[in-house]
């Protein structure tokens, strides 16, 4: 009876297991935080640009943005996930803003930068690979936020010359306060 109960669950198991790992992607890891942490983003960015979350970077008409005040409003939008989600995360080579995973095989960086920093092309180019290395992953995203249409231009220039303008995994997102007017006057 121990050989037949072996025979059927583990060595037709092992088999059915065997089939479907070779010929399905039922095994496969799908990179759930790579897609979690989009979707963060881009409910950050729709908070931001649809909802007034804008005037959370602006005092008497000034844009007062850090990228600490980005981060922190990220950090806020993770909420009700399995995926869990780390801020500055020091792998190596300095820390990225966030990184989030679920085990060592299913792990993605999330990397905010303004416009306005003067080394965002090099940035853009070399930190985040560098990154992706010390933690492993292929994965990251990159959101960018502007102030100001002279900033969303220099940003697109800069996504065309590193040929990133078609990425899905770099977010704008659009924090000026001259272009949101109100839904009965547009």
């Amino acid at each position: 009876k121990v050989a037949e109960i072996e025979g059927i669950f583990v060595d037709e198991v092992s088999a059915i297991v065997e089939t479907l790992n070779a010929n399905t992607p039922f095994y496969q890891i799908e990179g759930r935080s790579l897609s979690e942490a989009r979707r963060r983003v881009v409910f950050l960015k729709q908070v931001i640009e649809d909802m007034d979350g804008y005037k959370i970077f602006y005092y008497k008409g000034k844009p007062i943005a850090r990228e600490e005040y980005v981060q922190i409003l990220f950090r806020l939008t993770w909420y009700a996930s399995d995926i869990d989600i780390n801020r500055e995360v020091n792998n190596g080579r300095g820390p990225v803003d966030f990184k989030a995973s679920s085990g060592a095989k299913d792990k993605a960086l999330v990397e905010f930068k303004l416009a306005s920093n003067t080394r965002l092309e090099m940035n853009l180019e070399n930190q985040v690979a560098i990154y992706e290395r010390a933690n492993q992953t292929p994965d990251s995203i990159k959101a960018i936020v502007h102030f100001s249409q002279t900033q969303h231009e220099k940003v697109k220039g800069i996504l065309a010359r590193l040929h990133l303008e078609n990425s899905k995994n770099v977010i704008l997102i659009d924090a000026r306060d001259d272009n949101k007017p109100s839904a009965s006057k547009a």
